[in-house]
């Protein structure tokens, strides 16, 4: 069976999203996750889980399903995805819980065991989405340094050097802004005994590792930003000093035409 999650928005607009699902099924929130599930037979139920921070992780869904589920939220995304994160792997049921070459094993089918990796997996596409977003920052600003290394100076206007620390700054806060997401959920203050499914999940997809590396690449743009402020203080040092000349020259020229008409 399929076990799917997509980085669909920034988030969701979870009150409004849990009134509309409720009109036509059975939800439940977990703190800031609605859970939905559709029962079609005794044998097998379907899962759905919407994280507030804009992901979706389908449980036992089709992936015609799926798209047909994503397509119905879409009213209640903030700021959406221009491209739709995506993880997928199969799942089993079997003596213990284990993840290895993307398959799932599950030893119940408790919902909340579901949840508990659905958060991994959550945040797996999350990090994703960081990870992305911060790849095309630097790649898109990586001559700068090399530019002043060669020329001892950014060839750029104060003007297009203040677009870019706009665009860097916002970039850099977006992502501090949401970086608690990628913390132990909350949700395990409430069902501590859950968290070494999460920790699984989370070991497995290597989250604690990219986060140390969304990190440094944060570092990077940190970097970035004192060059460009360093940069724009020079301009405009250079630019003072450029107008005290002009005005000195000026009043030398003022001075010079006074005693040649006071000569003559």
């Amino acid at each position: 069976m399929r076990c799917t999650s997509y980085g669909t928005a920034s988030s969701f607009d979870i009150p409004k999203l849990f009134q509309f699902l409720s009109t036509e099924h059975t939800v439940q929130l977990f703190r800031d996750i609605i859970y939905m599930g559709i029962t079609e037979n005794k044998e097998h139920t379907k899962h759905i889980f919407y994280f507030s921070y804009g992901v979706v992780v389908c449980w036992g869904m089709s992936e015609e399903e799926e798209l047909q589920a994503l397509n119905t939220i879409k009213p209640f995304e903030k700021e959406p995805s221009q491209k739709v994160e995506l993880d997928e792997f199969t799942y089993v049921y079997g003596s213990s819980m284990k993840i290895e070459e993307d398959e799932i094993m599950l030893h119940n089918k408790n919902i909340l065991t579901k949840l508990a990796i659905s958060h991994g997996v959550a945040q797996s596409v999350k990090l994703a989405t960081f990870e992305e977003l911060i790849q095309k920052t630097i790649e898109l600003t990586k001559h700068i340094p090399s530019e002043l290394a060669r020329k001892g100076k950014i060839p750029l206007s104060r003007k297009e050097i203040s677009k870019k620390m706009g665009k860097l700054f916002m970039e850099r806060n977006f992502i501090n802004l949401h970086a608690d997401i990628l913390d132990t959920p909350e949700f395990f203050w409430d069902y501590p005994e859950l968290e070494p499914f999460y920790r699984r999940s989370a070991h497995y997809l290597d989250v604690g590792k990219r986060v140390e590396i969304l990190n440094k690449r944060l570092g990077i743009i940190h970097e970035l930003l004192q060059i460009l402020s360093a940069e724009l203080n020079h301009q405009h040092s250079s630019r003072l000093e450029w107008t005290i000349i002009i005005l000195i020259v000026i009043e030398v020229f003022i001075v010079s035409l006074k005693d040649l008409f006071h000569v003559i």
